[in-house]
C-alpha cells in the first residue's frame, strides 16, 4: 500500500512536467507570479475536474477543508478564489493547450495499436463539432445566434469545439476553439491533411474544392450526400442487396462550380440501414474498400458525438470558472487534458475499467493515500465466512 502520496499526487506524475516547464518558459506564464505559478494553477483546476466543482468558491472550500494535504497534491498555500480567477484571466490559454497537446501526442501512441473492428490499417478520424450556449451579457466576445441560455435577446453567445477524433482509442487528435459563428466546413482550413488517412464527416463538411485539398493531399474521406448533388452515373458496380447496399456507383459531378471544384470521378454508395430502415448516401473518393466496409466507418463517427457527450456531462466545462475568453480556453484545454491523462493512466496500468467508471472512482478519492492501480482495479466483493466463524449466535440462549 503507498502510504506517502495520494492518489491525485500519483495521477499528476503521469505529466510532463518538465515539458510543461519548458511551455510555461516559452510563454512567460511564471513572470512575475509570487504566489499560484502554472503548475499550481494546473494542479488546482485538475482537481476541479475531477471532483466536478462548480465555481471557484466551491473549489477554495473544497481544498481548504483538506489544507493539512495541499502541499502533497503540489499546492504550497491554500487557494483563493481571487487569485486563482486572476490566473485564469492573465495566463496564456496556450501553455495549457500545447500541454494539451503533448498528452495527446503520448495517448495516440498508446492507443495506435486498438482494433476499430473493422480490416484496416489506416488512420482513421471522426470530425466534427460541438456548441456550448453562453450568456452573451456574461460573455460579449462570443457572439452568436439567438440559443437556449438567452432566448429573450436576438443574438447569444456561443464557443465551438471543433475536433478530430482519432478513433483508435477516441484520442481527440486536434482542437480549434473558436467563437460560435466558424461554421464546421471552414474548419477543414485548419487541418494538415495525413496523406493515407481517412477522415469521416457529415454532411456538413461538404465542399467539394476542400474536398478536393484532402485528395490531392492523399488523403481519404467518407461522407453523406447532400440531396441536391447534381451528379451522373459513369459505372455501377454489383451490390448485394442482402447486406443493405442498394447501389455501388462511380459518379461524375455535373455542376457548374463543383465540377471544377472536383474534377475527378466520386464513389456514391446507396445503403439502407436494417435496424433503423433508412437509406444513407455515402460519398468517397475511397474506391478499394468493400462498401460495407464505407457504410460501418460512417457509423463509426458516431464516436466523436459520443464523445462530446461524454465531456459536457463529466467535465466542467458548462459552468466556466471565468468569463474572459483566455479563461474559457483555459478550462476548456485543461478540460481535454485531464480526459487523455486519465485515458494515459488506463492504458499505462492496463486497466479494463472505462474512463468514466475511472473518473467516479477519482471523484471520491482524490485524497486517498493508497495505491494507484488497486484503487482503480475493479474487483467483485466476496464476503469471507470464515471472518464470522466465531460470531455469537443469539438464539442458542
Amino acid at each position: 500500500m503507498n502510504t506517502g502520496k495520494t492518489l491525485f499526487a500519483q495521477l499528476m506524475e503521469f505529466l510532463p512536467w518538465k515539458t510543461f516547464g519548458r511551455i510555461v518558459a516559452r510563454y512567460g506564464g511564471d513572470e512575475r507570479v509570487r504566489t499560484l505559478n502554472c503548475g499550481e494553477q494546473y494542479r488546482a483546476m485538475a482537481f476541479a475536474q475531477l471532483t466536478y466543482r462548480e465555481s471557484l468558491r466551491d473549489i477554495e472550500t473544497c481544498l481548504s477543508v483538506q489544507a493539512s494535504k495541499l502541499y502533497h497534491m503540489g499546492l504550497r498555500e491554500p487557494i483563493r478564489r481571487s487569485t486563482l480567477a486572476d490566473a485564469n484571466e492573465s495566463r496564456d490559454w496556450r501553455i495549457y493547450a500545447d500541454l494539451a497537446q503533448r498528452l495527446i501526442a503520448q495517448a495516440r501512441k498508446l492507443y495506435a495499436t486498438e482494433d476499430l473492428g473493422l480490416d484496416l490499417t489506416n488512420t482513421v478520424y471522426a470530425l466534427d463539432s460541438t456548441t456550448i450556449d453562453l450568456c452573451l451579457s456574461v460573455f460579449p466576445w462570443a457572439h452568436f445566434r439567438t440559443t437556449k441560455a438567452c432566448p429573450w435577446r436576438k443574438q447569444g453567445a456561443a464557443v465551438k469545439m471543433h475536433t478530430v477524433l482519432d478513433l483508435r482509442g477516441n484520442i481527440p487528435s486536434f482542437i480549434h476553439v473558436s467563437d460560435g459563428k466558424l461554421a464546421d466546413v471552414h474548419a477543414l482550413d485548419l487541418l494538415l491533411p495525413e496523406p493515407g488517412a481517412i477522415y469521416v464527416m457529415d454532411r456538413g463538411y461538404v465542399d467539394f474544392a476542400r474536398l478536393h485539398a484532402l485528395h490531392q493531399a492523399g488523403a481519404f474521406f467518407v461522407t453523406r450526400t447532400k440531396s441536391n448533388m447534381n451528379a451522373h452515373r459513369v459505372y455501377s458496380a454489383p451490390a448485394d442487396r442482402t447486406t443493405g447496399i442498394i447501389c455501388d456507383q462511380s459518379i461524375a459531378l455535373d455542376g457548374h462550380y463543383t465540377s471544377k471544384n472536383y474534377p475527378e470521378h466520386l464513389r456514391r454508395i446507396r445503403f439502407r440501414d436494417p435496424e433503423a430502415g433508412k437509406a444513407l448516401v455515402f460519398l468517397t473518393n475511397h474506391f478499394a474498400l468493400p462498401a460495407l466496409t464505407i457504410a460501418a466507418l460512417y457509423k463509426n463517427r458516431w464516436q466523436v458525438e459520443l464523445f462530446f457527450k461524454w465531456i459536457k456531462q463529466h467535465l466542467r466545462i458548462k459552468q466556466f470558472y471565468g468569463t474572459s475568453e483566455n479563461a474559457v480556453k483555459t478550462q476548456i484545454w485543461i478540460a481535454v487534458s485531464v480526459y487523455v491523462l486519465v485515458a494515459i493512466v488506463k492504458k499505462r496500468l492496463d486497466l479494463d475499467a472505462s474512463l468514466y467508471t475511472l473518473l467516479q472512482i477519482f471523484s471520491v478519492t482524490l485524497f486517498e493515500k493508497i495505491d494507484l492501480k488497486q484503487a482503480l482495479t475493479i474487483e467483485e466483493y466476496k464476503s469471507d465466512a470464515s471472518q464470522i466463524t466465531k460470531q455469537l449466535n443469539l438464539f442458542t440462549f
